[in-house]
């Protein structure tokens, strides 16, 4: 019974892990990593977050690396949007900031409601 009981719960919640990545339309491809709204992020935005981490991380695959230093790069993008001094040699514009920022929240938010030991 209680086994009946445990299986219910793992099958919602992997439900609702399930309906959580096809809404936020993230992926997981085990060769380029993550893909959130069709954008390889190892490919296309791993510069920017070596910049906006300080050096910590390069790549999207470590989801715990990556919850721990949003605080520090939501602070420098903050900091950048305010100054509207763009760093240039990444291309960096408040439009695609934004964008970033919002990658990595969804990023945290699927690293926090389903990754993370409670």
């Amino acid at each position: 019974m209680l086994n009946k009981l445990k299986d219910v719960f793992k099958s919602s919640r992997v439900k609702e892990e399930e309906a959580y990545l096809h809404e936020h339309a993230i992926q997981f491809n085990p060769q380029q990593g993550y893909i959130v709204d069709g954008i390889v992020l190892n490919q296309a935005l791993s510069e920017r977050l070596e910049y906006f981490s300080n050096r910590r991380l390069n790549k999207f695959d470590d989801l715990k690396a990556l919850y721990y230093a949003a605080m520090l790069i939501n602070e420098k993008i903050d900091l950048e949007i305010t100054q509207q001094k763009f760093v240039a040699r990444l291309g960096n514009t408040e439009e695609n900031l934004l964008q970033f920022k919002s990658i990595v929240k969804k990023l945290n938010d699927y690293y926090r409601n389903f990754i993370r030991e409670k």
